[in-house]
């Protein structure tokens, strides 16, 4: 497979590792990433030799978020190009989320915004002690919508409501407190925990492993098309927002939004 943003690599045992390949960029989710990841979440689930996959991000961060280019792109669209880029991005989150495939999360740095996301979708996420987490989207005037049915899923309604609005940054003890971790480990001993979560698997029945993930997905809270539809609805309306525009603005003009006061 060969991709521009994104690298796969899979062993004899069949454990595929996905890696986030923009470390220049933090591994922020660009249009590209965000199309590379939908076909790699394909191609992995359909490929039979694959047992697990492990998503991480080369160099320092896990996932910063949304691009800076992609959201320039999205203040200067359409509110049908707003759309159509949120749906991709939605699809995206839909396909790593249902992958008939163990995902599980090496989280070796930051994640912020859509990088929570992508730790919520993955079926067991361990991560580096010292990596900091945030739902920053408010700060910038939008809300976290196309993540926000994984987050919900991940955190539940009482522990999301800690940092889901306020844009706080939260270490990775509290990560595993709030769910989106299922660990916090030195840095030293990442690998070691992410194969203790892979071993397992390789000695149980595949076919039953896809049944047993897509089991859990119908008796936990469904995310279904509606739902989804709604978030993205959700985050256009908020992109036309004036809060949006001058949020935006701000965070590149490297000033104060009108409603910071500390």
């Amino acid at each position: 497979m060969s991709f521009q943003t994104i690298s796969i690599a899979t062993d004899a045992r069949g454990v595929a590792t996905l890696t986030l390949d923009r470390a220049d960029k933090h591994n922020a989710l660009s249009a590209v990433m965000i199309a590379e990841l939908t076909e790699a979440a394909a191609r992995l689930g359909d490929d039979p030799a694959v047992r697990v996959v492990v998503l991480t991000g080369a160099g320092a961060s896990f996932c910063a978020g949304g691009d800076l280019g992609w959201m320039r792109d999205q203040m200067a669209a359409d509110a049908e190009t707003r759309f159509r880029e949120a749906r991709a991005l939605a699809m995206m989150l839909k396909a790593l989320n249902e992958m008939p495939k163990p995902l599980i999360g090496r989280v070796q740095g930051q994640a912020f915004g859509g990088g929570i996301g992508m730790a919520c979708v993955c079926d067991v996420a361990i991560g580096v002690e010292g990596a900091k987490f945030g739902l920053t989207e408010t700060r910038l005037g939008l809300i976290p919508a196309t993540i926000g049915p994984y987050v919900l899923a991940r955190m539940g309604e009482a522990m999301a409501r800690r940092v889901f609005m306020s844009a706080r940054i939260f270490d990775a003890d509290e990560a595993v407190t709030l769910g989106v971790l299922a660990r916090a480990v030195p840095a030293a001993d990442l690998d070691a925990a992410v194969e203790a979560e892979v071993a397992p698997y390789l000695a149980c029945a595949p076919g039953a492993v896809a049944e047993a993930k897509a089991l859990t997905r119908r008796l936990g809270a469904p995310i279904t098309e509606a739902l989804i539809d709604a978030t993205i609805a959700d985050l256009v309306a908020r992109w036309e927002s004036d809060e949006a525009r001058a949020g935006i603005a701000a965070f590149f003009d490297k000033t104060r939004p009108p409603w910071r006061t500390g």
